[in-house]
């Protein structure tokens, strides 16, 4: 997966920083990342979408998934101005661009748990 995806300066800094709580960290955003996406699908309220892609964008970025924020950062702010089709279709590239990036914090996770 090419940089473009995620920051993996960010992850190492964040794996020193956290030191033994870096795996709960991975797990918090696995799981969070799972629950926003599952709001995300059920919503059509276009102020709730904005809240949502708003915290999703927060850790997405602060675990270095750039292009997963960058998606969230479109929703956030095109929700209230897009159709609902294309709000469809944005949800979807947010869907698709996680389960790009997930393996990478699972192998990280489990890296960490081992090492």
């Amino acid at each position: 997966m090419t940089d473009t995806h995620i920051d993996r300066e960010a992850l190492s800094v964040l794996r020193e920083v956290m030191e033994d709580g870096y795996p709960e960290l991975l797990d918090t955003f696995l799981i969070d990342s799972e629950s926003r996406l599952d709001q995300l699908q059920k919503t059509a309220d276009a102020k709730v979408l904005a809240e949502l892609a708003h915290s999703f964008k927060g850790s997405a970025s602060n675990m270095g998934a750039v292009r997963l924020a960058t998606l969230c950062q479109a929703l956030e702010s095109d929700a209230k101005d897009k159709s609902p089709a294309e709000i469809v279709a944005l949800v979807a590239d947010i869907s698709s661009e996680f389960a790009d990036v997930r393996p990478v914090y699972e192998d990280e996770r489990q890296h960490a748990l081992t090492h």
